[in-house]
């Protein structure tokens, strides 16, 4: 097999392998969602890329815009209540 050959299997394979290597801890649809309206209802706002997953099970939110109050980094847990808030 070429040089050539061997690095377009290797892509083939890393791209087949793509899914299966995807972080467990990436925060779903449905939690975006829930996020979202929790924000609303807090006349705050967050960028769906800006939520991360705690090692507890709840979500970490950089950046949150809260009207009149600022900027924030806001910790959530599982069941969407608000943990901890602090300004940036």
């Amino acid at each position: 097999m070429t040089t050539l050959g061997k690095l377009g299997a290797g892509m083939l394979a890393l791209c087949l392998a793509g899914p299966a290597l995807a972080n467990d801890d990436m925060v779903s649809e449905e939690a975006k969602a829930k996020i979202a309206e929790k924000m609303t209802s807090m006349r705050c706002e967050v960028d769906p890329d800006d939520i991360e997953m705690t090692e507890e099970g709840g979500y970490d939110l950089d950046d949150v815009i809260c009207e009149g109050t600022g900027q924030f980094d806001v910790v959530l847990d599982a069941e969407f209540n608000e943990v901890s808030r602090r300004a940036e």
